[in-house]
């Protein structure tokens, strides 16, 4: 099979989406790899590195034309819907329960899209999301840690405070894998952290692993506003596999806040858990609303590409190697969580959650392969 690697091309994403070492595996298992030159410097792979394992380096154009697996870290924009076409496999983030425009658009073009982030194993874990969570929740703390700073217009806290002076107050909506690395990165840096959800099992499972270390709470709209009150830091991890984020913290909590506070919404690429968020960049990451700082950027592990790049292959490289030995349909049958993250298929939508966001028909993803 012939399997295309493009450069990224939203906002400051640096990400790619094999390794030189996937590459690698590809071209040993007889298939060929087609890289877009230079998809891998931000990453700091090189052309000559993806060379030496066989890929063959390439112009976008014929990337996307001669491709019959497309592997990319990101969501095609609008400037690439054009090289959408049917006999296509995509394969890649996609969030399109906040992205009507390429819902459409891949319905329109025929292709045949599977999103990492709702392929799904039978116990419910998402393996292809997972790496981007735990890299996104740990980044989320180090975002508000710059962003309480006074320089970036912050209240001047130092997370973990001093002898003398008591930590910073970090709030966490959500204890799926974005809540407990966060939560678990901030608990070392010594703020006192405050986690709600509403799952029981996994509020005990963080009390157990963190050995009472952080307060865990029952997510209800009461004491969500109780916290964020006295948070210098609100952190949204509230995740909904394949639909939009529910909203958990509304405008008057936000304008409750203390002026100078942070949120940092990690859910801004499934619309976002708080009433106030609207998705930023990382070339302009934050805006103030209420006085409080927000941080809304839906691609936060580009800003450690290779941690990340090697995370995300690590994940996703047996799936592509899989489709790409046995064709979609025969990888889909052997491995059937990948059904679950079929969103598109032959010009139909097969993802409920994000056929009923947007009101559009859908079928069930079986047998459209």
């Amino acid at each position: 099979m012939v399997v295309g690697v493009p450069r990224e091309i939203k906002d400051g994403e640096n990400r790619v989406a094999l390794t030189p070492a996937g590459a690698s595996a590809l071209t040993e298992a007889g298939h060929r790899v087609l890289l877009e030159s230079g998809a891998g410097a931000a990453s700091h792979f090189s052309d000559a590195e993806y060379a030496e394992q066989g890929a063959a380096l390439v112009d976008a154009a014929t990337v996307w034309r001669e491709s019959e697996l497309l592997c990319k870290v990101k969501e095609p924009l609008p400037a690439e819907f054009g090289y959408l076409r049917p006999g296509l496999t995509l394969f890649t983030y996609l969030h399109l329960a906040s992205a009507r425009e390429l819902t459409l658009a891949l319905v329109a073009s025929g292709v045949c899209a599977l999103a990492y982030e709702t392929v799904q194993l039978p116990s419910g874990e998402l393996p292809l999301l997972t790496p981007m969570s735990e890299v996104a929740g740990r980044i989320a703390v180090q975002a508000g840690m710059q962003y309480l700073m006074a320089n970036q217009g912050g209240r001047g806290i130092l997370l973990s405070g001093v002898p003398g002076v008591p930590p910073a107050e970090v709030v966490i909506l959500g204890c799926g894998i974005v809540g407990i690395n966060a939560a678990t990165l901030a608990v070392g840096l010594g703020a006192q952290v405050t986690v709600f959800d509403i799952n029981h099992a996994r509020l005990k499972y963080l009390d157990d692993i963190m050995h009472g270390r952080c307060i865990t709470i029952y997510s209800t709209r009461a004491n969500i506003a109780r916290a964020a009150a006295y948070a210098d830091l609100v952190i949204g991890a509230v995740l909904v596999a394949g639909a939009r984020a529910p909203v958990v913290m509304d405008a008057a909590m936000v304008a409750a806040m203390r002026p100078g506070s942070v949120i940092v919404d990690v859910a801004v690429d499934q619309g976002g858990c708080i009433a106030t968020t609207r998705t930023t960049s990382l070339s302009e990451p934050v805006y103030r609303e209420h006085g409080v700082i927000h941080y809304a950027v839906p691609n936060m592990p580009a800003l450690v590409p290779r941690t990340s790049t090697f995370a995300l292959t690590n994940a996703t490289l047996p799936y592509v190697l899989a489709i790409a030995e046995h064709g979609l349909a025969g990888a889909a049958a052997r491995w059937p969580e990948l059904l679950a993250g079929l969103s598109t298929a032959h010009g139909r939508l097969t993802c409920q959650p994000v056929a009923e966001q947007y009101g559009l028909p859908w079928v069930a993803p079986q047998g459209q392969l």
